[in-house]
């Protein structure tokens, strides 16, 4: 029986899509032609990436009337465009590459490329990709700058471990952080030519006095004036990114100051604190009507498995594919956190960790994370109720596990009878 859908095919009347390049870019736009024809009208030029002739771009654009502007995502270039063409008060989407595939054996130029796209967008063929507004952008910049100068500096101490090694000392092995008050303080006389390895256990502060004995056989190596160099170098740029790290966070706090409410109804879920909600809204923002339901962020997210099947049957591993790494990160990171700690994330980690693995209760767990902050930005009213640790110990969840073991049992073969509760 033939059912009716309620799709239906409109035409994008005036549109334009843009291939752009590091200096140039190729505009096609279509417009309706003679109104007796029914054609389309096309045109096809090439501008440069320079400020001025993208100023004549948007003026050509609104001169024919052009409501939606369409470009790939490639590289960093599209970013300049789109901000200007925005701020013009153009429908700007940016689209997956990987949406606008060009079929086989077809030729591929510049011109073909915005013709090819501009004819998708005026079907409505393509779907836009997340660009959050400016406030969240500016946000986002300062996050994932500071999540790199956190790697770069994580690398950098790592260089410092490896250089004690390298003279043989050992101070890794009984100090939990080399870079603590103790250890910096050991660490600043080793480059100032102290070798004596009983004076530099004396630097040793609080707790670590205890460990005398080991520090003195930590630091019997074999530190020479050319480690002291590099130690020196190695410690100066730890503690300029450490400035660097500093100032960043004083300007995170004044972006993230009018978005307060939003932080904290976000450190509400376990596992999220103050800088995970930070990261968290940076990549995902607040409004969340770009997002219609908790599934499309999921899905958006890349925390959700592909679903691949052809002739009933399905295919691939099911695998996320890959998301925003930064949003991965962060994820991950309260995941691992929230399996730490007493509640019903806590309990859902550690029972898919123990049948599953680590990585796929990470998956699970960054996936309920997601879900519960589209439900806390989406309704102001909504509150974050933890179901607990003993979620999966109630009675309805018990009977459902016998009810699972019954048929496992009567698929094998055998005949199940329930004897009556006492």
């Amino acid at each position: 029986m033939l059912e009716e859908t309620q799709e239906t095919e409109e035409i994008i009347q005036r549109v334009a899509a843009l291939d752009v390049g590091k200096a140039e870019l190729t505009c096609c736009v279509r417009v309706p032609g003679q109104v007796s024809s029914g054609r389309r009208a096309q045109e096809v030029r090439t501008y440069q990436t320079m400020t001025r002739w993208l100023l004549v771009l948007a003026d050509r654009l609104a001169e024919l009337g052009v409501t939606r502007v369409v470009m790939e995502a490639t590289s960093d270039y599209w970013k300049g465009i789109y901000y200007l063409l925005e701020a013009h008060g153009f429908e700007v989407w940016l689209v997956n590459a990987r949406d606008v595939k060009h079929l086989p054996g077809r030729p591929k130029t510049d011109t073909l490329d915005a013709v090819w796209l501009c004819k998708l967008a005026e079907r409505q063929m393509l779907r836009p990709s997340f660009v959050p507004p400016g406030p969240i952008r500016q946000l986002r910049d300062v996050t994932r700058y500071r999540a790199d100068l956190v790697a770069v500096r994580t690398a950098e101490k790592q260089r410092v471990e490896k250089l004690l090694e390298d003279a043989q000392i050992k101070l890794s092995v009984v100090a939990s952080d080399i870079f603590g008050v103790s250890g910096r303080a050991m660490l600043a006389a080793l480059i100032q030519g102290e070798r004596d390895p009983k004076r530099l256990a004396q630097l040793a502060r609080a707790r670590m006095r205890a460990k005398l004995s080991l520090l003195v056989e930590a630091f019997s190596g074999f530190f020479t004036d050319q480690h002291a160099f590099l130690l020196g170098k190695m410690l100066t740029r730890v503690d300029q990114l450490d400035a660097d790290l500093a100032e960043l966070d004083a300007k995170l706090q004044a972006l993230i100051a009018p978005l307060a409410g939003a932080v904290e109804r976000l450190d509400e879920i376990p596992g999220v604190g103050q800088t995970a909600a930070h990261l968290l809204i940076a990549e995902i923002g607040t409004d969340m009507t770009r997002f219609p339901t908790a599934g499309h962020l999921v899905s958006w997210a890349k925390f959700a498995p592909g679903v691949k099947e052809s002739a009933g049957k399905r295919k691939g591993s099911g695998s996320t594919g890959h998301g925003n790494p930064y949003l991965a990160r962060v994820l991950g990171e309260a995941a691992v956190a929230a399996g730490k700690t007493d509640t019903f994330l806590g309990e859902r980690y550690r029972r898919i960790a123990r049948r599953r693995g680590a990585k796929k209760a990470i998956v699970a767990v960054g996936r309920s994370i997601l879900v519960i902050a589209w439900h806390l930005l989406s309704d102001p009213e909504v509150h974050f109720h933890d179901l607990g640790a003993g979620f999966y110990d109630t009675r309805i969840n018990a009977e459902r596990a016998k009810h699972n073991h019954i048929r496992q049992l009567e698929a094998l073969g055998y005949k199940v009878t329930l004897e009556p509760a006492a």
